[in-house]
């Protein structure tokens, strides 16, 4: 089986992780919580640190998570969790997966039609789901350069721009605005919940738990930065501003001498948030294995299934992204919790041996 490295790990929470929260998220928490955006965002980032430091403790026991709830619950019990597990993860792909199809029409082929632009999107998301899970971390070791190149990329052309007095005076938003932040910005935090399916295939050395959180939380400050950043520039606008770093870039003051050289940080960022997106299509397409076992032919099976249902999906709900946002973010928002902060910490309890 292959393993992911504890190098691959760090590499994918530092670099790779924060990539997600870069194109809506930054308008979604203006419009919620104004120039107190910060507070939501950095309080999302605190419990994903703790959430991830419990499933990179739970690797310890080097058993994939059917096998832990089978030994805790038994078979019947484990079946019902995994699958259930698994389909959170279709669920929680669905907001990055529109996130993704309308900024790359929107940001390069806004003259073609979705199909033609997002349908190659879900063959590459197939091929990457009939591979074991356990190869993405040979991809992470390129990828997460590229993704850490970006952002910084990013940041330099658009930090001159910014004003960073915006963000005060601290607390006008108040409590409402405060917890308003924080349910609409739970969607974009459930990078706890994508390691669960890496259970069992992480080759776990001495200190990697902590080690993994200091990680991400470096990449997350990373990202609480960018976020500064871009309500420093646009203030009051920030919430018309649908695709965060592509918009922030282009105010850059040698845009007219040098041409938009934010492009090429734009394209490592997008590079990178293709296989980002795909990784809880590719854990979902993991724990069915789990439950129905790795036959021959079945992971095609399986992702072919999986990235024909969510382009059929996608593709439907073309229209309605503004609908869709809104039930994720408001009325179904505590599903989002649910797997990726409660879940966390209960691996640390599930048995690594039925006797134990």
């Amino acid at each position: 089986m292959n393993k992911i490295s504890a190098r691959q790990i760090l590499l994918f929470l530092a670099c790779i992780a924060p990539v997600g929260k870069l194109v809506l998220l930054p308008a979604r928490l203006a419009d919620a919580s104004q120039n107190d955006l910060l507070f939501p965002f950095l309080l999302h980032i605190l419990v994903q640190t703790g959430a991830v430091f419990c499933v990179l403790l739970a690797a310890k026991k080097e058993t994939d998570l059917m096998g832990l709830l089978r030994n805790t619950f038994g078979k019947g019990a484990a079946f019902v969790l995994t699958a259930l597990f698994s389909l959170f993860l279709l669920f929680s792909a669905l907001l990055p997966l529109l996130e993704q199809k309308h900024f790359v029409q929107g940001a390069f082929y806004d003259t073609l039609p979705s199909v033609l632009v997002f349908s190659p999107f879900f063959l590459f998301a197939a091929y990457l789901c009939s591979k074991p899970l356990g190869s993405c971390g040979r991809v992470w070791d390129i990828v997460a350069p590229l993704a850490a190149a970006g952002l910084v990329g990013i940041l330099i052309l658009s930090a001159g721009s910014a004003d960073l007095t915006a963000l005060s005076p601290a607390g006008a938003a108040g409590g409402r605005g405060f917890l308003q932040g924080v349910r609409s910005a739970c969607g974009w935090f459930c990078d706890a919940a994508l390691l669960v399916p890496l259970l069992g295939k992480i080759e776990y050395k001495r200190g990697l738990a902590w080690k993994g959180a200091v990680c991400y939380l470096a990449g997350g400050a990373a990202a609480l930065l960018f976020t500064a950043v871009f309500y420093g520039i646009f203030q009051e606008t920030a919430i018309n501003q649908l695709f965060a770093f592509t918009a922030t870039s282009k105010y850059f003051a040698g845009v007219t001498t040098l041409g938009r050289i934010d492009y090429l940080f734009i394209f490592l960022l997008s590079l990178s948030m293709a296989y980002y997106v795909s990784l809880p299509l590719h854990g979902s397409v993991d724990c069915l294995l789990q439950l129905f076992g790795r036959r021959k032919h079945l992971p095609a099976i399986l992702s072919a299934a999986v990235a024909l249902l969510f382009t059929v999906i996608t593709l439907s709900l073309d229209y309605r992204f503004g609908d869709v946002l809104s039930l994720l973010t408001g009325s179904l928002f505590w599903l989002f919790p649910l797997f990726s902060v409660l879940l966390p910490p209960l691996t640390l309890f599930l048995r690594r041996d039925r006797r134990a």
